[in-house]
């Protein structure tokens, strides 16, 4: 049974860890590159609607979910067989802190400059916002997505690896 909850928490901890680095690739490779070609109203008003509705389950649950089950699978496995993981773990925890420290030292705060500033009518210089905004969110977001993308290829690796998983 002890087997079985360290598998099912470390699959659910690489799951997690996966879906957020798939969120933060897509933005770099998709998302933030649409909206560079678009005009300054459309790309402030859309970056604002998507600061908003982003908050939602569907990704504080992976995004929040991650460290708590990385940190449950390093306890887990400390307490039985397949240490050999435990270092992946930890790299893990390390690479998703170090996501999350980028989340809420610089992409938070540039979303909530950008939500500040007002809807786009009322905004005298658009391009002076999306100036401040734009370069700084896109690289901090890139290096969010490298390293959770590490996290995850750490907690892939630790399944793979014998005994990790029962």
């Amino acid at each position: 049974m002890f087997e079985m909850l360290r598998s099912a928490t470390l699959a659910a901890a690489t799951l997690t860890t996966g879906l957020m680095a798939g969120l933060f690739y897509a933005y770099a490779c998709s998302v933030m590159l649409g909206l560079g070609r678009t005009d300054d109203r459309t790309f402030v008003d859309a970056m604002q609607w998507i600061n908003v509705k982003i908050i939602n389950g569907w990704f504080l649950v992976p995004f929040l979910g991650a460290p708590i089950l990385i940190v449950l699978t390093g306890v887990l496995i400390l307490r039985g067989d397949g240490r050999s993981a435990l270092p992946w773990i930890v790299a893990a925890l390390v690479l998703y802190g170090m996501t999350l420290a980028i989340t809420f030292a610089v992409n938070v705060p540039l979303n909530n400059r950008l939500a500040a500033a007002g809807a786009p009518d009322g905004i005298a210089d658009l391009a002076a916002v999306r100036e401040a905004f734009e370069t700084t969110w896109n690289r901090w977001n890139i290096a969010r997505a490298v390293t959770s993308t590490a996290a995850f290829g750490c907690l892939v690796w630790a399944l793979v690896l014998p005994g990790s998983t029962g």
